[in-house]
């Protein structure tokens, strides 16, 4: 981490700028003004083409317990990120970040995969676009699997898109279950490169004829061929 930021100027224009260097924000805590500038010298990426689905969540995805939205509450499921919970005392989101975030999301750059059940959200991811690059910046539960079922979303969307890179920031035990792994920098400054000169197409809606064929072939496990 580099030195903290306090200036109250965390424009959508620097935040896009930073992503396409490889940097990324973060705050000490939801109250804390500053912000940090983040370069990790190992990042957690998710090739895309070696996605795994564990079998206990097809089996839930099939079954539909939840209803999956995109772009449909982002705020919300920023707000939902950004809280305290049980096991997260403090989160990294404060009030420059949201601000900012939300503004991307006017831009059409940032997007939420929402998971609904009984007209009530009860989990969902969001994270930025650019380029065929995508980075992943938090995701929340409000009912067991729900996050993960927005995960399996975000990259049958993101496979249909024309994605070249899901960016994970870091590596923990709950990602690395998908076929998450970390790189170093100079390895994942190469991918983001490569992405950022191809135009991605993230669709928030999508018939759901296609998007279930794309979570079928990704239930058949990974794609023969390259390897990230």
């Amino acid at each position: 981490m580099n030195d903290p930021d306090t200036r109250q100027d965390l424009s959508p224009e620097l935040l896009l700028r930073a992503y396409a260097s490889g940097i990324f924000p973060m705050a000490e805590n939801h109250d804390d003004p500053a912000v940090y500038w983040v370069e990790p010298q190992h990042r957690g990426i998710i090739p895309l083409d070696q996605f795994h689905v564990p079998k206990s969540l097809k089996k839930i995805i099939r079954k539909s317990v939840f209803e999956v939205r995109c772009d449909t509450a982002f705020e919300q499921v920023l707000d939902f990120c950004a809280e305290r919970s049980a096991g997260r005392d403090q989160t990294w989101i404060n009030n420059q970040i949201h601000n900012a975030v939300v503004e991307l999301h006017k831009m059409g750059f940032a997007h939420s995969v929402e998971c609904w059940k009984n007209n009530r959200l009860v989990g969902g991811l969001y994270g930025i676009a650019l380029g065929a690059a995508f980075f992943g910046e938090s995701m929340f539960s409000k009912e067991s699997n729900a996050s993960k079922v927005a995960l399996v979303h975000l990259v049958a969307r993101l496979r249909l898109g024309g994605f070249q890179l899901l960016d994970t920031q870091f590596v923990s035990e709950h990602l690395t279950q998908f076929g998450t792994i970390e790189i170093p920098a100079e390895v994942y400054l190469q991918l983001l490169d490569d992405a950022l000169k191809v135009q991605g197409i993230f669709a928030a809606a999508y018939g759901p004829g296609r998007l279930s064929e794309v979570i079928e072939h990704l239930f058949d496990g990974p794609r023969p061929g390259n390897q990230t």
